[in-house]
């Protein structure tokens, strides 16, 4: 087993990642927690919610199992309030720990609950996806949508543990898989161009989830997350470069209708629109934005950016998060490994715009 510690002001814990962690999940649940809420979805219960309960059995603590619908379009408040009429139902009090089992939307809306519940309970991360074991399990960041915005309603709420099982990714698709994997190779992009290189040469079998490739690739992510995070845990600086390809991507998912493309889709995509962007705004070597795009293409992710329309793209990005005073903001890369936040004005995004307006292939 390997651990990646993340140490912030919000929390220090511990990512372990190794096969069959989830028949260790009762230790990483503290003694006087008086009840034990496992929230997951319909799909990964049916899978692995019987696993999960055997494990969690020997801390001898009450078990509450909440299966919320399977899918980004409900990652929404009436879901967020299906956990709440729980809680209460049961009269759960602050020592009740929440568990969350499943992928990206589930270890948002449980940590959102986690942090909003009594003004805050623990809770544990399990993530059974590849994204969510590389990105949007570590951090601390929890969110629901909103139709106007992806993740605009959300806290900064830190777990008391990430428990990642590499042998739950053998039951995703691999549609599944080449998403996870675009935030793979995005910790490349922007802080490790050496392990960038290495994605490019071990393609195919992190696509095939050969054991040692994938171990390798998630332990990395993890690190270069935990570095970052535990130097700006609240995204007031240095944090926002693993926004990286996110704000075109965030809007392809607000623009297509949450759902329509998976996260790691559009943020794959994004990449490629940042990197033509980063060509454009600091003169990013063309071969440079060749080799994101192959390998973006390489991992099976689009790298043809919808038409949304250049005037609602421009809506869609300005409710992102880094914009400020309606000035757009981007994470940028000045060279391959290093990534920044840049000021665009409206002119060079426009013409980046116009192109994929008459299918120029950005």
């Amino acid at each position: 087993m390997n651990i990646v510690t993340v140490n912030t002001p919000g929390g220090s814990y511990p990512i372990h990642i190794a096969a069959g962690r989830l028949d260790a999940l009762a230790h990483s649940i503290p003694g006087n927690a008086t009840a034990i809420v496992v929230v997951s979805n319909t799909t990964i219960s049916s899978l692995y919610g019987e696993r999960v309960r055997q494990a969690l059995a020997s801390t001898a603590k009450p078990l509450v199992f909440i299966d919320l619908p399977d899918g980004e379009a409900y990652k929404t408040w009436d879901t967020l309030n299906l956990i709440f009429d729980r809680l209460l139902g049961h009269q759960l009090d602050r020592k009740a720990v929440l568990v969350a089992l499943g992928g990206g939307v589930v270890g948002d809306i449980c940590g959102f609950a986690a942090a909003c519940y009594m003004r805050g309970v623990r809770f544990v991360q399990v993530p059974t996806t590849l994204l969510a074991q590389v990105d949007s399990s570590v951090g601390g960041k929890t969110a629901i949508n909103h139709p106007l915005g992806k993740n605009m309603i959300g806290a900064f709420y830190q777990p008391l543990a990430v428990e990642i099982d590499t042998d739950v990714l053998a039951s995703l698709p691999a549609r599944e898989i080449s998403a996870g994997l675009a935030e793979v190779i995005k910790y490349g992009m922007i802080a490790d161009a050496t392990f960038f290189a290495w994605c490019e040469e071990n393609v195919d079998a992190l696509r095939a989830l050969a054991p040692q490739a994938i171990h390798h690739a998630i332990k990395r992510s993890c690190e270069i997350k935990a570095q970052v995070v535990s130097q700006d845990e609240r995204e007031s600086g240095v944090r926002a470069i693993l926004n990286f390809g996110h704000t075109f991507g965030h809007a392809i998912e607000s623009g297509l209708g949450y759902g329509q493309w998976l996260h790691g889709e559009a943020v794959g995509c994004g990449m490629v629109l940042a990197a033509e962007l980063s060509a454009q705004v600091h003169g990013l070597d063309r071969t440079i934005v060749a080799r994101v795009r192959a390998l973006v293409k390489a991992i099976g992710c689009p790298t043809q950016a919808p038409d949304l329309g250049a005037q609602r793209w421009l809506d869609l990005m300005r409710v992102d998060k880094k914009t400020e005073g309606r000035v757009f903001r981007f994470v940028l890369l000045p060279e391959l490994g290093r990534a920044q936040v840049d000021v665009v004005p409206d002119a060079q995004l426009e013409t980046i715009l116009a192109r994929i307006s008459v299918g120029q292939g950005v």
